[in-house]
């Protein structure tokens, strides 16, 4: 049986965009920067995401190493999320993405391409 083939990429930004890909690996990672989140703090601090969504790229963050997962192996059961130094590197990287937005978010909703409504976003969290 054959081991699993390593993935090339053409660039850093190529690599980067592979790992926080989709809509909502940026929002989770955001909310669990600031400290460890329960499974329902991030349900209800990330809107707009299902929790079957929620449990899908938790799993994929941890695989990935970008969070790590505490389970405290109680009744009922608690499992806390935190950012791996791997992932704390990746906010560092995402926190200058996110100053831009905020900078220009006015402009952004008035462009042509975002004319399709409502964007999701982290309730109770201060942008840069």
């Amino acid at each position: 049986m054959m081991g699993k083939r390593k993935k090339s990429y053409s660039c850093g930004l190529d690599a980067a965009l592979a790992i926080i890909g989709g809509k909502w690996k940026f929002f989770i990672l955001w909310a669990v920067s600031d400290g460890p989140k329960r499974f329902g703090e991030l349900r209800r601090k990330v809107a707009g995401i299902s929790e079957k969504m929620l449990i899908q790229e938790l799993k994929e963050m941890e695989q990935d190493g970008l969070v790590l997962r505490k389970d405290y192996k109680e009744v009922p059961p608690r499992v806390d999320y935190t950012l791996s130094p791997f992932g704390a590197e990746l906010f560092e990287a995402v926190e200058p993405l996110s100053a831009w937005g905020a900078r220009h978010i006015e402009r952004i909703g008035g462009l042509p391409s975002q004319a399709d409504g409502k964007r999701s976003c982290l309730r109770n969290t201060a942008v840069l």
